[in-house]
């Protein structure tokens, strides 16, 4: 029997995230078990007037492109997908893997190697988004190995998944709505403020935000939602951050995780688990050491650390801070074939001063109910 909640999902997909309308050039990335929600949104993608095309992958083979592929082929972008980014209207990426860890073991070199020659069209695709020529969403679907990651079964975490996206609820749109009026409140505070300075456990970062404008994140480009973000001034980021939980990138995982930063830049960078791997993505381009995105995680209905960056970085009380590539709409003018999202926990004893006002403890705005 098929699930409502699925339904629902895709309407929030297709009507509030991506606005879907008559004659958009419109593509489906999902996975093999990601079908089930696939159908669904191509079919209102269908009953909107859009020209939906789906693109299914297998984790297989990019396994096998990492183990067999050539210097020549892992630095090769095809004309297509050139093609393909400056054309369409809307992208959908539905997070749908059946092993996570499936490059575990790939050459960490390998990887920075494709993702850098890949900079020019995300660059592309980020400068599109910005100008608001291109919509794009991610959201996840439920399956074994993302419960797993999560220490769920597979319907405790597909009741985790909809009821982050508040699908359960009679009218989700009218919910991301209302989120989108609260987290102005955060915008209209933090656009006034010039420097920022995080202090928690081995943690205390200063970083520049002057000049730069904030995104309120409320259910368009990410799905679930719930962040408010900038792209810091790229050379102001001084001391250092620990953050908080294990972080993915590529399929491969690294474990405390703790950077220290020099007039902007990365100067040290340590992991108990995956250090190479860290080492390997800093250092494929000049801009994958510096940040590009700090952000205010604000969706308090997602309290629990499963593995997936998705959910993660939108735990109400935490900020994530990415390196690599930020988003032009900010201002940021960091580019790079990287964006890496990691999370600081400051639920407690975490603080953010502005300006040397402290304006947040242990997870919330003081000023902001």
């Amino acid at each position: 029997m098929k699930d409502k909640r699925l339904e629902k999902l895709a309407e929030v997909l297709v009507k509030y995230s991506l606005e879907i309308k008559k004659g958009d050039l419109f593509i489906i990335n999902g996975t093999v078990l990601t079908i089930p929600l696939v159908r669904e949104v191509y079919r209102k993608a269908l009953a909107a007037g859009a020209h939906p095309y789906v693109r299914l992958a297998d984790e297989d083979f990019t396994e096998m492109f990492y183990k067999h592929a050539s210097d020549q082929q892992l630095r090769y972008v095809s004309p297509l997908a050139k093609f393909e980014v400056k054309t369409i209207d809307a992208r959908l990426s539905i997070l749908g893997p059946r092993n996570t860890k499936n490059l575990t073991n790939t050459d960490p070199k390998k990887q920075a190697v494709t993702s850098a020659a890949y900079q020019e069209l995300h660059q592309i695709f980020l400068d599109r988004a910005a100008k608001g020529e291109l919509r794009w969403c991610l959201t996840q679907y439920p399956t074994d190995a993302a419960a797993q990651d999560a220490n769920m079964s597979l319907q405790e975490y597909e009741d985790f998944v909809f009821k982050a996206s508040h699908v359960d609820k009679r009218d989700p749109i009218g919910y991301w709505m209302e989120m989108k009026k609260k987290q102005d409140k955060i915008v209209k505070l933090l656009s006034k403020k010039k420097v920022l300075r995080v202090v928690a456990k081995d943690t205390d970062l200063t970083l520049s935000v002057e000049g730069r404008k904030w995104i309120n994140s409320h259910g368009k480009e990410n799905f679930p939602d719930g962040e408010v973000f900038t792209g810091p001034v790229e050379n102001s980021a001084n001391g250092y951050i620990t953050y908080s939980f294990p972080i993915s990138h590529g399929g491969r995982e690294v474990e405390d995780v703790r950077l220290e930063f020099k007039k902007g830049k990365v100067v040290k960078a340590t992991a108990s688990k995956g250090e190479k791997f860290l080492h390997s993505m800093l250092t494929m381009d000049r801009g994958a050491s510096r940040i590009g995105e700090f952000a205010f995680g604000t969706n308090y209905g997602i309290k629990k650390y499963t593995k997936n960056t998705l959910f993660d970085e939108k735990i109400g009380g935490t900020i994530h801070i990415a390196v690599g590539s930020g988003y032009p709409e900010t201002g940021s003018k960091n580019r790079s074939g990287l964006h890496w999202d990691m999370v600081c926990d400051l639920r407690k004893d975490g603080e953010v001063y502005a300006d040397g006002e402290l304006i947040y403890k242990n997870g919330r705005f003081l000023s902001i109910p």
